[in-house]
């Protein structure tokens, strides 16, 4: 590689996590965006650094454009999804992971992912790419391929979607360790009852598996019934539903690396709390989605 080549990837990986954190955010895939920095590195090499005036909002345009052609191509596979869609889980291990660029941001817990993803492409572009790295609206056009009055309006149209679907917000850790192990204590006995006394009344359970292994097909609303749900799984396969499991960070919050057996397949899993008590679990056994989780 030359030396002013060598000194450009330099100044290239000082930008590289906030891009995958772009990438990831507006895609729901680690992979894709890893993908698109490496396609900018690529173009920035063929354009060359003199044609290119700040390096920042440079790349942040390019990642951006590289993920709104993956987002686009991939619309018709997602309306085929078989069950809901939520983001690849990054699992935090301690180590230079993924997980990492989490860096305990709000806007990447899973509860907020979920919701970002559900809102258009145009208006989940617009929202993160304004309110989470204040890119300006003149910008954003240029990536959306729009005025920057309709980017504005698209990035208002999605901040007032993310505020109605009033995803739970954070919970201290200490909180979500407490609130586990009580769910998980009551789902392993069985008891209805204490099932649902550890679910807030408008609990829900996502299950994301694409329809390539087993979780629930639909989303389970209402506290009686993921009561009655997960009490049915732990009367079909008993103490294998949790066997090895272990406790970790997902986006930021806590779950349950489980890595299965011969009848359970691998998942993570990782809540949200509302109102002191579980308001929202994650199930995903997508294996797809599962390629960088260190069971």
């Amino acid at each position: 590689m030359p030396t002013d080549e060598r000194a450009l990837a330099t100044e290239f990986d000082q930008h590289r996590g906030r891009l995958i954190g772009i990438g990831y955010r507006l895609t729901g895939s680690v992979a894709d965006a890893e993908d698109a920095v490496q396609e900018a590195w690529l173009r920035l090499v063929r354009t060359g650094p003199d044609q290119v005036r700040d390096l920042g909002p440079w790349l942040t345009t390019a990642v951006s454009r590289l993920c709104l052609d993956r987002v686009r191509s991939a619309a018709a596979r997602r309306e085929e999804y078989v069950g809901p869609w939520l983001p690849e889980p990054l699992v935090r291990t301690g180590e230079d992971d993924p997980g990492s660029i989490t860096a305990d941001r709000d806007d990447l817990r899973m509860a907020v992912l979920r919701v970002l993803h559900e809102l258009p492409a145009d208006q989940r572009f617009a929202l993160v790419l304004h309110d989470g790295f204040q890119v300006p609206f003149g910008e954003i056009a240029e990536v959306l391929g729009c005025s920057a009055a309709a980017a504005r309006q698209h990035a208002s149209r999605g901040r007032r979607s993310l505020a109605a679907a009033d995803p739970p917000e954070r919970a201290p850790l200490p909180v979500q360790q407490q609130l586990l192990d009580d769910f998980l204590a009551a789902v392993r006995s069985g008891d209805l009852a204490a099932i649902s006394r550890a679910l807030h009344p408008h609990a829900v359970v996502y299950g994301d598996s694409g329809g390539r292994a087993r979780t629930a097909r639909r989303p389970v609303v209402g506290a009686d019934k993921v009561a009655r749900f997960a009490a049915g799984l732990v009367a079909k396969y008993g103490a294998e539903l949790f066997a090895g499991g272990r406790p970790v960070l997902v986006n930021g919050d806590l779950g349950l690396l489980l890595p299965g057996s011969a009848d359970v397949e691998p998942r993570v899993m990782c809540l949200a709390v509302r109102d002191g008590r579980v308001g929202e679990i994650y199930d995903v056994v997508n294996p797809d989605k599962l390629t960088r989780v260190p069971f």
